[in-house]
């Protein structure tokens, strides 16, 4: 309720004024010295439990009160550029949506919900005639650059204003001259309280009163009570003082208020029966203490006061019989207008303890049983709702497990529905969902199966589920590998290995030179040159080469060199020389751990007009025999950093056939349309998570431990918990279109992609055939040609030229919230963050906005098409990308809410006439360039970490290098081999400057104490 009183300035007090919001105004008064920091040392946390902000739009807002079953609220705020006057808005907690309630002109506060839930009390001057010409001269003066002192405007035209919702009309309620506001309905919704000055503008009001109200204008006000539609009137104080805020009590019977002192120098809290009998005074103070509000339970009350100092406002809670008050909120500033949600859970307030200081809605779970026990009060009697518990299916094959949980799941978001995906999906018999194997067929079988239960439509090629797509799953050896030196026949995977971008067939047999590392290194800075290949004739001859590069060096050196060292690098300097092929040798101070380069894809399968296979250090160092040099010495020299020129081996002469077959699969992805009519919408929205994982990791990409490989990598949180997350996005927004809730303007695709794991390569594919397979948005040939979206990187526009898509929504890695939800993208599009704020209202989540829309996930493919894009994910952890990644760690109820806030998203674009804009962002400097590390210290980074300087861990490996330093989870590195580490590049680079096997100094952040370890890095390779 808003709060006005001024102190008489004749007796020397400083003018003071309030404003519903909490803003303190005209003049503070020093908080007295024994008093300061009183605020600091106290513990919010007994009484309130995971506080955030509720509203952040605009420039201010506060007073939010809830619907009799808390599924809206009204709040007022100053939002709209074109007024300067608070105005009404209504939330519905369901969904995020708001509406404005005013009429967008003219004075506004103190709204209050009907108990029908369709009509909206509030206080408004819009029947002023001079509302819009008030409101024009405001606009005017600040536009001037000056700023007038804020307080609150007891304006005479004030009066009582009920909205119904369905026609959007207003009524009004009262038509006096003076200040009518502050209103509350009675819990049956017959009678409204209110406060007015309406007698100071009557012939009869008393002269020496008149004197004080000339002053301060609140100083007239009393309580009122009449019908909802105006009549019997009733006047319920009589005493000198601002009497204001009324609030009735659970039950109907009492009405709660604040009372000020005549001066105005102090004010109390009081209760009294509906007829103005029985008053009560319940605080003692001594302080400006005021907004009480009841507890459901009726049994006690909050309120705001200021005994720490006049600009330091706290909440307190008093029994609802009197009391010593309890001190409830300790931050400083202001904190007031405290208002519980009808089930008494949560509590909502204004406070100013925003970044800028501007007063906002916050909210926090509420403590009864602490309040309680700290009131000397006995048992709650409002009860609460048991949350249901995750359960699973058992069915023989994928339809009918999906039709099961199709019956049973329910439209709301709830932790059990999301259980029971991934618990199929991350059964053993599926394998762990490998791209192009039975296990990824019966997943997408069961999505499928799933989505057509929900009433979606197929959308996939020639009207089918599925999207299917070619792909290279792997390389294996052929039956026609042979290597020789013209001494003997090497056996191939034991004495050698062809690398996967080798050229095949016969290579005739040459000379061998070698050429040290291989390394072809331009000057940059004071960085100088490095090539292996001076004065040195490779025309038409073998090349032997180090695999790795040298390790005494400086770190500056090792980063620099380290670009230039990959083996697709040094073949192709090889290559470019005039070499026949490229031998590439471990070397005997390398550490290694297997000395064969491993035949797996390392990026795209492009090959090589280069023949190049890996060798034991047994071959290599059997033809240095008859030189005056020892592979071993070489090395140990070359790895100071040292060029030296190459030269001939004369006992080797090799010769080799090379065989190297591609192994080909398809895979393929899910689709389902949610339809917005009986033909296709002009634009779509893209609902997706990637339904593949890694098998039993045999392609290369897991981190299973050495006593782990070979075990199923069930994907539990990767990405079993985004497909559950997608599907009870379908089964929310279709549930809603079968009950008429929701007018759709845009088609909402649905995806399970697969071979994401791979590079992507579901949701490219798509990107590819996306004409082919919805030919109706395929631009017509006056239009300008453009990829999903248009491609603004093609066109060189900042938004899509041809929106096919409109916006594109991704879950990957949603199951093990912890802190905070990651949402990235953000730059992608200016729609984002405001489309946040107002859905995660209603959900609730602590979440973090990354603004880069590079990402290594299938949301990146739509960007790079023109697409804004929005990403859901809680972070990595130690199990990521192993056995060990299973359902029962996965956060069921942090999932749900995720899906819930990313479905509400869902549901307003699919209703948004305006759909967001496409934003260009600069591809990082490092995007595509590959870090050399050989160096491996078994570090998980969090990527959920915000505002953090350094590298948060969620895990360490327990058999690495880290872990044997003594590093842990929740360490914050921010130092590593003398490197400041200030994010996760710092980090990178400093791991690619380490040498393997060479002690040196990590520093960590554990609970705020700096402790410089050990650590020794291991071989990656």
């Amino acid at each position: 309720m808003p709060l006005q009183f001024a102190l008489r300035i004749a007796i020397g007090i400083p003018l003071i004024a309030f404003c519903s919001s909490g803003a303190i105004l005209l003049a503070f008064q020093e908080k007295p010295k024994s008093e300061q920091g009183a605020s600091e040392s106290f513990d919010e946390s007994t009484f309130l439990r995971g506080i955030r902000q509720l509203t952040l739009e605009g420039s201010r807002s506060g007073e939010g009160y809830f619907s009799r079953d808390g599924r809206a609220m009204v709040f007022q705020s100053e939002r709209e550029s074109d007024n300067p006057f608070y105005q009404i808005y209504y939330m519905d907690r369901d969904t995020g949506d708001v509406e404005r309630v005013s009429p967008g002109y003219g004075k506004t506060t103190c709204a209050w919900i009907h108990p029908d839930g369709q009509h909206v009390l509030f206080a408004s001057t819009q029947y002023d005639p001079e509302a819009k010409n008030k409101q024009t001269a405001e606009l005017e003066f600040r536009s001037s650059g000056k700023e007038r002192r804020y307080a609150w405007d007891y304006d005479p035209t004030y009066e009582l204003i009920e909205w119904d919702r369905k026609s959007k009309s207003y009524r009004k309620l009262t038509d006096v001259v003076g200040y009518d506001a502050e209103a509350s309905y009675s819990p049956d919704g017959e009678w409204i309280a209110f406060a007015s000055n309406r007698r100071a503008y009557q012939k009869d009001f008393p002269e020496k009163e008149k004197v004080l109200f000339d002053l301060d204008p609140a100083s007239a006000s009393d309580l009122y009570l009449m019908r909802r539609d105006g009549s019997d009137l009733r006047r319920l104080t009589d005493v000198p003082g601002y009497d204001g805020g009324p609030f009735f009590s659970p039950d109907g019977k009492r009405i709660c208020w604040r009372r000020f002192a005549e001066n105005g120098a102090t004010a109390e809290i009081y209760t009294m029966a509906i007829d103005g009998s029985d008053p009560k005074r319940l605080t003692n103070v001594n302080a400006m203490s005021w907004a009480p509000f009841y507890h459901p339970s009726g049994d006690y009350l909050i309120f705001a006061s200021n005994p720490l100092g006049f600009a330091n406002f706290e909440l307190y809670m008093v029994a609802s019989e009197g009391g010593k008050p309890q001190r409830v909120t300790g931050t400083e500033g202001f904190d007031g207008l405290p208002v519980f949600t009808p089930d008494g859970k949560e509590l909502v307030w204004t406070s100013n303890r925003t970044a800028n200081k501007k007063s906002q809605l916050f909210i926090a779970t509420w403590n009864d049983e602490a309040a309680r026990k700290a009131l000397g009060l006995g048992a709650t009697s409002v009860g609460g709702k048991n949350v249901a518990s995750s359960s699973s299916t058992n069915s023989s094959t994928d339809r009918d497990a999906a039709a099961i949980n199709a019956k049973s799941t329910q439209i709301e978001f709830r932790a059990a529905d999301v259980g029971k995906h991934v618990d199929y999906l991350c059964r053993p018999e599926l394998g762990g969902r490998l791209t192009g194997t039975e296990g990824e067929i019966r997943a997408t079988a069961y999505v499928a199966s799933f989505m057509e239960s929900m009433g979606l439509e197929p959308a996939g090629t020639n009207g089918d589920w599925f999207h299917p797509f070619p792909f290279t799953a792997g390389v294996k050896l052929g039956p026609s590998n042979r290597f020789s030196d013209g001494t003997m026949e090497y056996k191939v995977d034991q004495d050698w290995r062809p690398l996967v971008f080798s050229k095949t067939g016969e290579i005739p047999q040459a000379d061998v030179v070698f050429a040290g590392y291989g390394l072809v290194a331009p000057k940059e800075g004071t960085q100088a040159e490095y090539d292996s290949y001076v004065h040195l004739d490779v025309e038409g001859k073998w090349v032997l080469v180090l695999r790795q590069l040298p390790s005494d060096i400086t770190s500056e050196r090792r980063q620099h060199l380290a670009r230039y060292s990959g083996l697709r690098y040094k073949a192709m300097a090889a290559r470019d020389r005039g070499a026949l092929g490229m031998i590439v040798v471990s070397g005997p101070t390398s550490g290694v751990r297997n000395q064969l380069v491993p035949l797996t894809l390392d990026g795209p399968l492009s090959g090589s007009s280069l023949a190049v296979i890996s060798i034991t250090d047994q071959i290599a160092q059997k033809w240095f025999e008859g030189t005056d040099e020892k592979l071993e010495d070489l090395q140990k020299s070359l790895d100071k950093g040292e060029m030296m020129m190459g030269f001939k081996l004369p006992k080797a002469k090799v010769g080799c056939s090379i065989d190297i077959a591609q192994v080909r699969k398809e895979g393929r992805n899910v689709l389902g349309i949610l339809r917005a009519g009986d033909r296709p919408s002009e634009n779509m929205i893209v609902v997706g998570a990637h339904i593949d994982h890694l098998g039993a990791g045999e392609n290369g990409s897991s981190l299973a431990k050495e006593e782990e490989r070979g075990g199923v990598h069930r994907g539990a949180d990767d990405n079993a918990s985004g497909v559950a997350g997608m599907l009870e996005v379908a089964q929310y927004l279709s549930g809603l279109k079968k009950q008429g809730k929701l007018p759709m303007k845009h088609d909402v695709l649905f995806a399970a992609w697969s071979g994401e794991e791979l590079g992507l390569l579901g949701s490219i594919s798509f990107a590819d055939d996306f004409y082919k397979l919805y030919p109706e948005h395929k631009p017509k040939a006056t239009e300008p040609k453009g990829d999903i979206g248009g491609n603004p990187h093609a066109q060189g526009s900042s938004q899509g030229l041809y929106p096919a898509v409109g916006a594109a929504l991704n879950m990957d890695m949603i199951g093990r919230m912890r802190d905070n939800l990651v949402l990235q993208g953000i730059g992608s599009s200016g729609f984002w963050t405001p489309e946040i704020e107002k859905r995660n209202a209603v959900v609730g989540l602590p979440v973090v906005l990354q603004n880069d829309s590079y990402l290594p996930t299938d949301a990146n493919t739509f960007y790079l098409k023109g697409v804004p894009i929005l990403s859901a994910f809680t972070g990595s952890h130690s199990e990521y990308h192993t056995p060990r990644d299973t359902p029962d760690l996965i956060n069921y109820e942090g999932a749900a809410k995720i899906a819930n806030l990313m479905g509400l998203v869902a549901r307003s674009l699919t209703n948004s006439e305006k759909l967001p804009e496409y934003v260009t962002q600069k591809a990082p400097e490092n995007q595509g360039q590959k870090a050399m590390l050989t160096a491996y210290l078994g570090s998980v980074p969090d990527y959920v970490q915000a505002d953090i300087k350094g590298v948060l861990l969620s895990g360490v490996a327990s058999a690495g290098p880290a872990a044997a330093a003594g590093v842990k989870a929740g360490d914050v590195i921010v130092e590593l081999a003398g490197k400041k580490v200030e994010n996760i590049y710092d980090y990178t680079y400093a791991i690619e400057a380490l040498k393997v096997g060479q002690e040196t100094d990590i520093v960590i952040l554990r609970k705020g104490e700096t402790m410089r370890l050990k650590v020794t890095p291991a071989s990656r390779q």
